[in-house]
């Protein structure tokens, strides 16, 4: 904490900011800050965020410090339970930034430090949900709020090998989608759910599901749509139904295709670009056995990668080997997976580990 502390005044000072400017700018008091600073009171995320965004600069960006944080804070939901007031637009605005700053901290934070942090946040919205008083309109922010929180705790466990514990959490989510009227949301955890099971369960019921969610996905955006075409294709991949994933690829990049700037796509989809889908792409060509093609997708995107992702690069990678291993050039294949347990050292992840493991029986 003290660090913390030490980190928002230094910046402060830096920028030539009185204390009673920065009350100004994050419209927290005086005092309140002044005990934040001098490590009397703890940093709340909320704070360091109002700090960077008055300043213009990072703070405490160690991510996994971050994550932390949201462990030893309550968050809006859970004062707003407590306090018993009627909720309004502000808190659902304070929740729903909460999580787009989770679902960030997946990208550089493992799955074992960031899973508590996401599982105590899902637990203070529902118990908001269940026990809180909001008119109409709020509750669909609110339901959707935790809709997305879900997926995100879903994903974040299966990354962590906690495969029931997903599931039970994905369609819980599926519910509140349902009650905040958000079909491509409830599409989206669908899909999700089609993708963990394409890995560990049976891919023909994972495709079965796939291609429900996408007929589901009533008013998807052309972003979201190729999301969940792509979840189509990798379970068709893996299912072996080598004409049906080509034509899913095709639908990918159909859709992608018809983004614009005049749409609005939701945030939850904010990661996916050109790169991925080539990624998907190259994967979905190895599983149906046309490695060679996958190399020059899979290379390209890689190299275009943010190195911070650890996990993501690792991953992509893994099958950057593989395609490697599959034509036969077993030296790029083991050059490329020394790359793996470099940056897989650096994010560990179950995903990972499996990965890992398929491709050394290949080398």
């Amino acid at each position: 904490m003290t660090e913390l502390s030490d980190a928002l005044k230094a910046a402060r000072t830096a920028a030539g900011l009185s204390l009673s400017r920065m009350s100004q700018l994050t419209h927290y008091s005086k005092p309140y800050l002044s005990l934040i600073e001098n490590g009397k009171r703890p940093a709340l995320p909320e704070v360091i965020t109002a700090y960077e965004q008055a300043l213009s600069v990072p703070i405490g960006s160690d991510p996994v410090r971050r994550a932390h944080e949201w462990l030893v804070s309550d968050s809006p939901a859970a004062i707003q339970s407590r306090s018993g007031r009627r909720v309004g637009e502000d808190l659902a605005e304070k929740l729903e930034a909460r999580v787009i700053e989770l679902r960030h901290l997946d990208d550089v934070v493992g799955s074992s430090d960031l899973l508590p942090a996401i599982q105590k946040e899902l637990s203070e919205s529902e118990s908001l949900l269940h026990n809180g008083s909001y008119p109409e309109h709020v509750g669909r922010r609110l339901f959707t709020t935790n809709g997305e929180l879900a997926q995100l705790a879903g994903w974040v466990a299966s990354d962590a090998g906690r495969y029931a514990e997903a599931q039970r959490v994905y369609l819980s989510g599926v519910s509140a989608a349902q009650q905040a009227a958000n079909e491509p949301l409830a599409a989206q955890l669908f899909s999700t759910l089609s993708y963990q099971i394409s890995n560990v369960g049976n891919p023909r019921d994972a495709a079965l599901l796939a291609r429900t969610a996408v007929k589901g996905a009533h008013g998807a955006t052309p972003v979201v749509r190729a999301l969940l075409l792509e979840r189509v294709a990798w379970a068709s991949a893996k299912a072996g139904d080598t004409e049906g994933t080509r034509r899913a690829l095709d639908q990918v990049d159909d859709a992608y295709e018809q983004r614009s700037p005049g749409i609005d796509e939701p945030e939850w989809v904010y990661w996916l670009n050109r790169a991925e889908i080539d990624v998907m792409a190259g994967r979905c060509l190895i599983e149906i056995g046309d490695p060679g093609k996958a190399e020059p997708l899979l290379s390209k995107a890689v190299a275009s990668y943010p190195v911070e992702h650890s996990r993501e690069v690792a991953l992509y990678l893994s099958w950057l080997a593989e395609s490697y291993a599959r034509t036969g050039n077993v030296d790029a294949a083991r050059q490329t997976l020394s790359r793996v347990k470099d940056y897989a050292s650096r994010m560990p992840s179950t995903r990972t580990n499996d990965r890992l493991r398929l491709v050394e029986a290949l080398v």
